[in-house]
């Protein structure tokens, strides 16, 4: 697993909740603080993507465009926060989270950490490369090796079938320079590529290999903190 870590069935477990819907909403609302046309602002355009790939209402979209963009009398006040530390079984993993309320968050990620091992920053941050993610579908057999050299991408990863979804036959995930990520993106979009996210992420440089209950002691662990409202990415060097 080289990018985000994601749980078997997690996408269909929490649609069913509406956790994504949230999650998805508060991305939009974010990634439109950069500009309220998708056209011109790639993460928000992905967001927008994934949003609809999850059935998002159209509505619950536009409001959180405004909103973010700042075009409502509402104030958004959410921030980025990082926390990094070791799952169970020395699994370096690093949290991104998007909150209105970092006490409350600080507080939830303690907790949930108490089965791990919360460090300080920089605790793992250099088991990671920093790394442009993109992750797209098209709904032809296209090559995913061809088009991330066509489109300068560094790096590319195929995706499960879960992730994939019923509007392409065939995804990957495209990994590229800090630098490069916007590029990427257009140029996937240009080649019919539809992209669900494009944003700065982490990829670890060695992966972590369990069996067994040391595997789902980890998966455990690393599902509840992913289920948590505030967070946004978890990343884990687990194989």
């Amino acid at each position: 697993m080289g990018a985000q870590w994601k749980a078997a069935g997690k996408s269909a477990k929490s649609a069913a909740t509406g956790a994504i819907f949230s999650k998805l909403a508060k991305e939009i609302l974010v990634a439109a603080r950069g500009g309220a046309d998708p056209s011109a602002n790639s993460r928000l355009r992905a967001a927008i993507e994934a949003a609809k790939k999850q059935s998002v209402p159209k509505d619950t979209i536009e409001r959180n465009i405004k909103k973010g963009a700042g075009l409502t009398d509402e104030k958004v006040n959410y921030e980025s926060v990082t926390f990094e530390g070791f799952a169970p079984n020395k699994v370096p993993v690093i949290v991104e989270c998007l909150t209105d309320n970092k006490n409350r968050t600080g507080s939830d990620i303690r907790v949930l950490f108490r089965k791990g091992q919360l460090g300080n920053t920089g605790a793992v941050a250099f088991l990671f490369d920093r790394v442009g993610i993109i992750e797209a579908t098209h709904a032809e057999q296209k090559d995913a090796e061809e088009a991330a050299i066509e489109a300068g991408a560094q790096n590319v990863e195929p995706m499960s079938k879960e992730d994939v979804g019923k509007d392409g036959k065939v995804g990957a995930t495209f990994f590229t320079e800090v630098s490069d990520l916007a590029t990427v993106t257009n140029a996937l979009n240009a080649a019919g590529w539809k992209v669900t996210t494009s944003e700065l992420g982490f990829k670890p440089k060695n992966l972590v290999e369990l069996a067994g209950e040391q595997l789902k002691e980890t998966q455990e662990f690393l599902g509840a903190i992913d289920d948590n409202d505030d967070v946004h990415r978890v990343y884990a060097a687990l194989a």
